[in-house]
């Protein structure tokens, strides 16, 4: 890493046998590791296996006692902003997903966050409510998102589609990328300053 890149998380935001999210999680992280200000880690939930959140208080109060939380926060609070790639369960986030969310707090704190969606409407529903509980988190979450719709989930995980089928989606993914890496910069500016 050179002292002008920024340490992005890319979350895999689904644990269950035979998900799609490794796709996009891989495809989202080739493009990004073309740019020379983004130093870009891949983070699967399922190398995180946090118990259904049981702490007597919100992290945002009381430090969490859970081991595998602990190690989970320790892993955020390496990070410069986080890009999460997610499914849409029932018009909302996985489970799992937002379970990692509640695990921590502080190490979320005034770094951004950017989604790649996929499913139904491209998961705009769960991104949307992603949105809020990382407002809530003090993240800044991006505009720019990358929305797979139910064609282009369906033409790549059952059809022998690629990304490269979809050239609208490297175009969304461009802009996500430029919005995480300018906020990256002017919050990690902020955050040394304060």
């Amino acid at each position: 890493m050179t002292p002008h890149q920024f340490r992005i998380g890319i979350i895999v935001g689904s644990t269950r046998e035979g998900r799609f999210g490794d796709k996009p999680a891989r495809w989202i992280h080739e493009i990004a590791q073309q740019r020379s200000d983004l130093d870009v880690e891949l983070i699967d939930l399922r190398d995180h296996p946090l118990p259904f959140f049981d702490e007597p208080m919100s992290p945002a109060w009381a430090p969490v006692k859970n081991e595998a939380a602990l190690r989970w926060a320790d892993k955020l609070a390496t990070l410069d902003g986080l890009i999460v790639v997610t499914p849409e369960y029932n018009h909302g986030p996985s489970a799992v997903l937002k379970n990692a969310f509640d695990y921590a707090y502080q190490e979320f704190g005034r770094k951004p966050i950017g989604f790649v969606g996929y499913g139904g409407v491209g998961a705009a529903r769960a991104v949307e409510q992603l949105r809020l509980v990382a407002i809530e988190m003090q993240m800044a979450p991006v505009r720019n998102a990358v929305h797979i719709g139910m064609v282009e989930f369906l033409g790549i995980w059952q059809q022998g589609k690629r990304f490269e089928d979809f050239p609208h989606l490297a175009q969304a993914a461009d802009g996500l990328l430029a919005d995480i890496a300018w906020w990256a910069k002017a919050l990690k500016t902020a955050r040394d300053a304060a």
